[in-house]
């Protein structure tokens, strides 16, 4: 029999981290996001939920609960023409659970996953191209 390797790190006490975990982590990368990005997405709220709704998944025909890691939910900036009546805020959310499952199959760690869904959320609500979005990662490292 061959000898057991140790893990490099201690992972047996380890809790997979909750919602309130996930949320400090959001704040802690929209936090790192260039400021003049950051002061466009006044009033943008960031939600964690554990997996998108069934309406939601209907609504993008996903076959899989685990399919969409994030989620912008609004008007973006280019079709803003002020607030409206009874229009709810800008949203982001960001699932959980999905987020988790590509974490624990890929090389990323999951604070630079978390911070590359929030990247890719608010360049919808900016309307960005995907390489806007690359370039503003590379900066908010």
């Amino acid at each position: 029999m061959g000898s057991v390797k140790p893990p490099a790190q201690d992972w047996s006490s380890r809790a997979a981290p909750s919602l309130e975990d996930f949320e400090a982590m959001a704040d802690a990368a929209f936090l790192r996001l260039p400021r003049h990005f950051r002061q466009a997405c006044e009033g943008v709220v960031i939600r964690v939920e554990d997996f998108p709704d069934d309406e939601l998944l209907e609504e993008f025909d996903a076959t899989s609960e685990f399919e969409l890691l994030g989620l912008f939910r609004g008007r973006g900036l280019a079709q803003s023409e002020g607030v409206h009546t009874g229009q709810f805020p800008n949203m982001i959310y960001l699932f959980r659970r999905p987020i988790l499952d590509v974490w624990a199959e890929g090389e990323e760690t999951l604070g630079d996953l978390i911070r590359h869904v929030l990247i890719h959320e608010i360049g919808h609500h900016f309307g960005l191209s995907d390489a806007d979005m690359d370039r503003i990662e590379r900066e908010a490292e």
